[in-house]
């Protein structure tokens, strides 16, 4: 098994046709597969007889290394055989075999000439130390020898070698991080600050797609705060971003003397750079990243300011054919640079990402808000309102989506603010046809979701002619064809829904801003609008056979509005007192009204089909599974889904909670046998 070990699909060193050394470009899925069976059976094979299997992997080790007997091949398979077998011996056991590996492909390393021969052993080299994290948190010395012996692969120009070299050192700084951040015996300084004083020379020969890994490994090693700490992370996290600005600022600079320095394509090209950088820092390092944000905030928006005019003035002289031009495409590309950072800075704002940062005033959430949001919402939303709408960006939906998830109620009074400028814009986008802008209609429609969750009382303090086009909207989208954006607007509604009965029956226990009569009072106007063509909609979803994979959220919408006028919730009329004087309740109209409504859509049903059904809907005894065997038993007898159609997704749910319980017992499977779970699967409760 050793000699025939299939390819991990970490390494992306290997020998093509023509047996050259290459980068891989395109992963082998079957060799993947092969490799994950290989590997269960030689980690079985080690918990049987741990001595058996070293005794074959150091021999054969020897043999490469000191009888002149290496090959690509032979190394190749064996080392991937060692990695393989990670967790599956005790730790005393571990580190002496891999203290004489890891001794031995260095020297190994060492003794080959030629190009090609060293790009193997360091690809092995690197997969073997990625997949022994355990055995290096454990040995710093080891761990310090390797992490160098990556920055000289750093600068090896090999095919691959500077790649694979960036990931392991990224996979070292996620699993290692404490030993990164904590002083060590011997060593004057945590290795972060020495990382950081010698950035240039180790970044100097990447690429620019490495250099960003490269930051984010360090960002990764910031985002430590255990125990044992010292070290002033946000000064850290400031001095790792010295290079960065000082290019900024060098940009900025040049700009103060002449704003045409901007147009420059290199310059674009550096500025784009520096924003990416920031926003791999930003979304490993966390909150403390709000010191290194406030640095650069004022001047990334008056880039947002200056690129956004060049290319609303280009639109007006050029038509909507100049947002493809490179020069203009390149202005936008920096712009959706800036709302990216934006939006991972928020991510990592969240309350308790960041257990460090609770006692820091200045990381507060209030804080937060009051230094980014005021400026922020004055540039984007104002750009994003008057930009045509060929040049309208999408992510600024992102940004305001992730906002209002993560600052939630602070910003009710900001929603009416942020719908306006954002509402009419992007409905003007996304209604021309049903397929254009598809980023601009799932952004959209996540973005009312956001605002639907944390924020209820802002969005629904909106003009009563936005509300209706909300509801429009969501309506809009549950309707859609594609199932994201389908499934979004069931789960939006739904949301919906129970926010109003929570408002109507608490006042507001989700946000600030309200009271119980007021909630009362909205809840009743929603329900007299919009409840009966609400459930005339959700029944035409549901049974127009395009839909399928919404069926869980539907019944549990139809079953909320059924039951919420049974149980008499819906206190305001919902007919035409003068017209149908016949009815007394609102329960008794409704049962008519859906009656004749299914009778006359489905001419193929009786009188007493559809008597039994609306009954059914009615029964404020069933729950949720009986109300959707209810409602399978009804599609079934409307003959829009027979037996022969393939209904799969009516038992989504079923066929969800049935995997997630195989999932689990595997998962327990692989626990009990050391070595089963990768170091990768392993969360870092269970690897401590």
């Amino acid at each position: 098994m050793i000699d025939h070990m299939a390819k991990p699909e970490e390494v992306i060193v290997v020998e093509n046709d023509d047996g050259e050394i290459v980068r891989e470009m395109n992963k082998d899925l079957e060799v993947i597969a092969q490799y994950k069976t290989m590997r269960e059976a030689i980690v079985l094979l080690t918990n049987l007889n741990y001595e058996d299997t070293e005794c074959i992997m150091l021999e054969k080790l020897d043999a490469q290394v000191s009888r002149d007997q290496f090959t690509w091949s032979g190394l190749n398979t064996l080392c991937w055989a060692i990695g393989s077998i990670s967790g599956a011996m005790s730790e005393s056991d571990e580190k002496r075999f891999l203290v004489i590996v890891i001794k031995d492909l260095l020297r190994l390393c060492e003794l080959q000439k030629g190009k090609d021969n060293k790009a193997v052993v360091a690809s092995n080299i690197m997969y073997i130390v990625g997949q022994y994290p355990r055995f290096l948190r454990a040995h710093w010395k080891f761990l310090k020898t390797v992490v160098n012996k990556l920055f000289e692969f750093m600068h090896e120009h090999h095919k691959g070698v500077q790649d694979m070299a960036c990931d392991t050192f990224l996979k070292l700084a996620q699993k290692c991080k404490r030993k990164f951040m904590t002083p060590q015996t011997d060593d004057p300084q945590p290795f972060i600050l020495t990382l950081i004083g010698d950035l240039h020379l180790h970044t100097v020969d990447l690429q620019p797609h490495q250099v960003l890994s490269f930051y984010e490994s360090a960002g990764t090693m910031l985002s430590d705060y255990g125990p044992g700490i010292s070290l002033a992370r946000d000064d850290t996290c400031m001095r790792l971003m010295d290079l960065a600005n000082v290019q900024w600022r060098n940009v900025m600079t040049a700009a103060q003397s002449s704003t045409s320095v901007l147009s420059d394509q290199t310059t674009i090209k550096t500025l784009i750079t520096v924003l990416r950088i920031n926003t791999r820092v930003c979304s490993t390092a966390g909150v403390i990243f709000a010191h290194q944000l406030s640095v650069i905030f004022l001047d990334m928006l008056n880039l947002y300011q200056y690129y956004s005019k060049e290319v609303r003035d280009a639109v007006l002289a050029q038509g909507p054919i100049a947002v493809k031009k490179h020069e203009y495409k390149q202005m936008r590309h920096l712009k959706g640079e800036v709302l990216e950072l934006m939006t991972a800075f928020f991510e990592v704002c969240k309350e308790g990402h960041d257990a460090s940062a609770a006692n820091n005033p200045s990381l507060r959430l209030e804080v937060i808000i009051e230094t980014f949001m005021p400026n922020l919402m004055n540039e984007v939303l104002a750009d994003y309102k008057n930009a045509p709408s060929c040049a309208r960006d999408s992510k600024v939906l992102t940004v305001f989506a992730t906002a209002i998830s993560v600052f939630k109620h602070r910003l009710n009074a900001d929603i009416p603010r942020i719908m306006e400028a954002v509402f009419e814009s992007t409905l003007e986008v996304i209604t021309s046809n049903m397929l254009d802008h598809p980023e601009h209609r799932v952004r959209f429609f996540k973005f009312l979701q956001s605002a639907n969750e944390f924020c209820f009382f802002g969005l629904f303090s909106i003009p009563p002619a936005h509300q209706k086009m909300v509801v429009d909207s969501i309506v809009w989208a549950f309707k859609h064809t594609a199932r994201d954006i389908s499934e979004t607007g069931l789960d939006i509604l739904l949301e919906l829904m129970n926010n109003i009965a929570a408002a109507a029956g608490a006042g507001s226990d989700r946000g600030s801003g309200g009271n119980g009569a007021a909630g009362e009072e909205f809840a009743q106007s929603f329900y007299s609008s919009f409840l009966l063509a609400l459930i005339q909609d959700i029944l035409g979803v549901m049974t127009d056979r395009l839909h399928k994979s919404g069926f869980k959220v539907q019944a549990m919408i139809l079953m909320n509005l059924f039951h919420l006028v049974q149980a008499g919730s819906v206190r305001v009329p919902l007919f035409d007192t003068a017209r149908h004087p016949g009815f007394t309740d609102n329960a008794q109209y409704l049962k008519e009204h859906v009656g004749h409504l299914l009778l006359q859509t489905f001419p193929n049903l009786s009188t007493a089909q559809v008597v039994a059904f609306v009954n059914g809907c009615f029964d404020v005894s069933l729950d949720i599974n009986a109300f959707k065997q209810h409602m399978r038993d009804f599609l079934i007898n409307v003959k829009e889904y027979s037996a022969g159609d393939h209904n799969d997704e009516l038992f989504d749910e079923e066929k969800q909670l049935q995997q997630e319980m195989v999932s689990e017992e595997l998962r327990a499977y692989q626990k009990s046998i050391p070595g089963l779970l990768k170091p990768s699967e392993l969360d870092e409760v269970e690897e401590m």
